[in-house]
């Protein structure tokens, strides 16, 4: 019986690893959008979108399963209840993507876009949801614990970019709606490190039991 629980688990660390890289593709593909104005890619952000809430059902299923059918021990339970917590996260992080390619349709002034450091907000927030979901296929807490302190850099990044865009508002007042549409893909990109943080803390509640 255990072996077929530990079959289950890891099917479950499969599909969670999917979900994981699904969300990075999304965030990826979005932000390249915004820089290359590329539509296409904001159509493949809007169908991985919708591959992320498909599989945020599958994996459902499975914990589900698990629960049922299994009789999970108490360590089990935190396991499983802190995936199905990461997925609603992982859900948010691929709407989240999805608003940026919204935004990015209509974002074209490339001049202004190179001032900005919008890719590395992006660069950052991709590692955090990336490490956050390997700490919890690994059980590895002090990656975890490690997501949860970078969180620091993305909200730098986010000052940082606030603070250029209000130069490049004083600068030309003419790029004050392309700059607050940056501005508002910035705030999804703290965001989705916000959400990587909550997977980093459920993480941490899985191995220790504390949150």
């Amino acid at each position: 019986m255990r072996n077929k629980f530990d079959s289950q688990l890891e099917k479950l660390n499969l599909e969670l690893i999917t979900m994981g890289a699904l969300c990075e593709d999304a965030i990826s593909a979005s932000v390249k959008a915004m820089t290359n104005g590329d539509e296409a890619l904001c159509d493949k952000v809007f169908a991985t979108d919708a591959e992320i809430d498909q599989k945020e059902r599958d994996i459902e299923a499975v914990c589900m399963k698990l629960l049922l059918q299994q009789q999970p021990v108490a360590r089990d339970l935190r396991v499983i209840s802190s995936a199905l917590k990461m997925i609603s996260d992982m859900e948010r992080i691929g709407d989240q993507a999805s608003d940026i390619a919204e935004i990015s349709k209509f974002i074209k002034n490339s001049n202004v876009k190179s001032r900005v450091h919008i890719s590395d907000m992006a660069a950052a927030a991709t590692k955090m949801v990336t490490d956050s979901v390997e700490s919890f296929v690994k059980k590895d807490l002090s990656l975890a614990r490690k997501v949860m302190e970078y969180d620091d850099k993305v909200d730098n990044l986010f000052g940082l970019v606030k603070d250029e865009l209000v130069r490049l508002i004083a600068e030309d007042r003419e790029n004050g709606e392309f700059c607050i549409d940056l501005l508002m893909i910035a705030k999804y990109l703290e965001r989705i490190g916000d959400h990587a943080v909550n997977i980093a803390e459920w993480v941490e509640y899985s191995i220790t039991g504390a949150h």
